[in-house]
């Protein structure tokens, strides 16, 4: 089997995680190589890899240093450095406001009861399927102006773009570049067409708004507003479906939780934090190092790419007390499970409320919630994602 040129480091796991098993659950593997080679070249994938909290934060908050820009078309805010990263950050920020944000809320519970309503009589339903995928794929879509007929497509498209490749040969990779191509082609043109209707009829959405936007004199590019829509449809629904799933994992794993927030429901947003900190929607953030550089006493040399392990440093005993428990009501939770500096996640308010939302409302219709026994968990195909395929609970209904 040839190995993966290194443009794909991204997609390959690290050696230690090709056991699934190991994939399911990294985090002991993520404190091994924490304590013994915090800061590590990989010569298969051709990149360090970095796991410490502080090592991790200084790389994520030092774009000067590590640089988010990659050999590759197009331009979004993630992989632009500043000042355009913050020239795009500045303008798309006008549709994400807090307000505009919370003003989503009644809206986001209506949806979320209409996905539940047929399930809960029955007291089964695969969690991901029927809840933490159509949710905020439905409320991206209506944000941006996608038409409700074209879910389905948006969200094949929203799971190509961050699909792993299915082993480590350089063909499997050539593959995945193809499908991902063709993928952006197919986006490109969807959201161009999009994008002339709104010229022609603009309307109450996101695609409408980032047209007519205007920071200093100058509005976004064609090209920047359908970059920015992809991103939103990558970020937006793959962090947000598993930032739920690896929610409700955490409390039919440890089900006394489930009664904890249910009587103390005011700690449902702490828990949603503490969810990203301990099972993370995104693990690892690539970088490219702008200049020779020491880290960890380690020699990272120009053009390097540096991979900051996430899920290790959300571990790390020292910046956590009891780092390997859930602690639902974890204060202070400095926690990266949005990423950190410049390029933290524009799209975490939103994933935030979405994930409030849905917990609130399960444990005031469900008891007793638990994973369907003999499930055989997958892991997420893709390096870099935490999660599963599929998560089918069962439950007690409870009558509210």
């Amino acid at each position: 089997m040839k190995q993966a040129p290194r443009k794909y480091a991204n997609y390959i796991p690290i050696r230690e995680l090709h056991n699934k098993e190991r994939q399911l659950s990294p985090f002991q593997v993520y404190a091994e190589l924490r304590e013994n080679t915090p800061v590590r070249y990989d010569e298969h994938r051709e990149c360090w890899d970095v796991f410490r909290y502080e090592d991790v934060q200084y790389v994520l908050k030092n774009p000067k240093l590590f640089s988010s820009e990659r050999n590759r078309a197009g331009t979004s805010m993630l992989t632009t450095d500043p000042p355009k990263h913050k020239q795009l950050r500045d303008l798309v920020n006008q549709a994400f406001t807090p307000k505009a944000i919370e003003a989503l809320a009644p809206r986001i519970q209506e949806i979320t009861d209409e996905l539940l309503a047929p399930h809960l009589s029955g007291g089964r339903m695969n969690l991901i399927d029927d809840l933490a995928t159509p949710l905020p794929v439905i409320v991206i879509a209506e944000l941006i102006g996608v038409p409700a007929t074209d879910r389905r497509e948006f969200k094949e498209w929203s799971d190509v773009l961050v699909k792993g490749a299915r082993d480590d040969s350089e063909e499997a990779f050539q593959e995945l570049e193809k499908e991902k191509l063709k993928n952006i082609q197919e986006l490109y043109a969807y959201f161009t067409d999009i994008m002339e209707q709104r010229r022609l009829k603009p309307q109450d959405d996101l695609i409408s708004l980032l047209l007519d936007a205007e920071i200093e004199g100058e509005k976004l590019t064609e090209e920047e507003v359908v970059n920015f829509c992809i991103l939103l449809l990558a970020a937006g629904n793959e962090t947000t479906t598993n930032l739920i799933a690896n929610a409700v994992r955490v409390l039919s794993e440890q089900p006394e939780l489930q009664e904890e927030l249910r009587e103390h429901p005011d700690k449902v947003a702490s828990a949603v934090e503490e969810t990203l900190r301990y099972y993370p929607p995104i693990v690892a953030i690539g970088r490219v190092a702008r200049e020779d550089i020491e880290l960890g006493g380690k020699a990272i040399k120009a053009g390097q790419q540096v991979i900051s392990w996430v899920g290790a440093a959300n571990r790390d005993g020292a910046q956590f007390e009891q780092a390997d428990q859930f602690v639902s009501d974890r204060k202070p939770n400095r926690h990266m499970g949005f990423g950190f500096g410049i390029h933290f996640c524009l799209g975490a308010p939103l994933a935030r409320l979405e994930a409030r939302v849905v917990l609130h409302t399960l444990l005031q219709r469900m008891e007793q919630i638990q994973l369907v026994p003999q499930t055989a968990l997958e892991p997420i195909q893709s390096a870099f994602v935490f999660g599963v395929k599929e998560y089918p609970i069962q439950f007690n209904e409870r009558r509210v």
